[in-house]
């Protein structure tokens, strides 16, 4: 195998395999980025048996020769070393060679380097995804819908099914939903393009995070396959695989309340700024407890106590507070999550009394629903 490339191409496909590439693996193949070099260009894939992603460089784009193929062939270098190596070169022009079986030489302006390589035999098969359920969606929308919902899934082992967010399709939208049983998110879209058939995955929230590090900040498409065991998700020059989590998710639709007691309007960005200042006394306190007081009033007060160090209140004006007099507890944490996630939009707060789950929508929309569970102090 023999190839020249432009150095920054094989920087920025490195840096999105390395995503998928732990030093944690049993397979110790799996801590090496596999190259394979094609009349079309090379591609790279790195993997945990978890996520799997793979980059693909064009021989040339818009005109411009980006790769020169003088011999192909495939590769596995141990992917630490080998971007290290790349990050460091002195020009932007690289030569890899292999001779002698796995002796990998890599050469750029003065600098040469040479690595021992191994067979890409030894690679693992890339899963094969069968197009049981497949649409499109832009990436910026993807991305998104990650951000709204991946902060709620559960940190903890206990129960794995909540590790991940939920996706399914119900009444000709995309319904994804995520839960730590203390908090949830719920956001929902109308796909162009929907599955033929209703389907219900659940994607672990590892595997959406690192697939938002991947995702460009545009609008170009992009496809999603989801088969037996198997998600894929298809930019333009990226795969990137997820296996799914097995089991049942639980069914989170009854926990959201349809009735309220009291509803709050309020700018959600001066209801964030207002709960981090108070947040800053709170964090000393196991559970950074925040407490909140609204009447008829239209003032809302914010307050935190810790017995060691002092206390914060802040009032802010409300937009509008209907129904009875509250007095509540939340984790700010979670609250702030939450008003992240809807983004600095005027937010309707739903109560249904001191101890009961209470949500939060943007005024304009329901597409993203936001539940918190209260905790007890009064």
């Amino acid at each position: 195998m023999k190839f020249e490339i432009m150095r920054d191409w094989l920087l920025e496909g490195l840096n999105d395999v390395m995503k998928a590439i732990s030093q944690k693996v049993t397979n110790p193949i799996l801590t090496g980025v596999k190259i394979d070099v094609t009349e079309k260009g090379l591609t790279m894939t790195g993997s945990d048996s978890d996520i799997t992603i793979c980059t693909f460089i064009p021989i040339e784009e818009d005109g411009e020769q980006i790769i020169r193929v003088i011999e192909l062939g495939s590769i596995i270098l141990q992917a630490k070393v080998f971007s290290e190596i790349v990050r460091k070169l002195p020009t932007n022009d690289v030569t890899i060679e292999i001779e002698n079986g796995m002796q990998t030489h890599i050469k750029s302006g003065k600098s040469e380097f040479h690595l021992i390589g191994s067979n890409s035999d030894d690679y693992p098969v890339l899963p094969n995804v069968k197009d049981e359920y497949r649409f499109s969606l832009p990436a910026d929308l993807m991305k998104s819908l990650i951000k709204e919902t991946v902060f709620a899934v559960s940190q903890q082992e206990t129960r794995p099914i909540l590790t991940g967010v939920h996706w399914e399709t119900v009444n000709e939208k995309l319904v994804c939903v995520a839960t730590d049983s203390h908090r949830l998110a719920r956001r929902e879209i109308t796909p162009e393009v929907m599955p033929e058939s209703p389907f219900s995955v659940v994607i672990p929230g590892k595997s959406l995070q690192e697939l938002n590090k991947v995702l460009p900040d545009n609008s170009d498409i992009v496809e999603i396959v989801i088969a037996d065991q198997q998600v894929l998700f298809k930019s333009r020059n990226v795969l990137f695989y997820s296996r799914l989590l097995e089991g049942n998710y639980p069914d989170t639709s009854r926990l959201i309340p349809s009735e309220y007691k009291t509803t709050v309007t309020v700018n959600g960005r001066q209801l964030l700024q207002a709960i981090d200042r108070a947040s800053l006394l709170a964090r000393e306190e196991r559970n950074n407890i925040v407490r909140f007081f609204a009447d008829e009033g239209k003032m809302l007060e914010v307050s935190s106590n810790s017995p060691e160090i002092g206390k914060v209140e802040e009032l802010i004006e409300a937009i509008d507070v209907t129904g009875e007099d509250l007095k509540i507890s939340f984790s700010a944490k979670y609250m702030m999550d939450a008003l992240k996630a809807i983004d600095g939009q005027d937010i309707a707060i739903h109560f249904t009394g001191a101890m009961r789950p209470f949500i939060l929508k943007s005024i304009d929309s329901d597409a993203i629903l936001q539940l918190i569970l209260p905790v007890r102090t009064f």
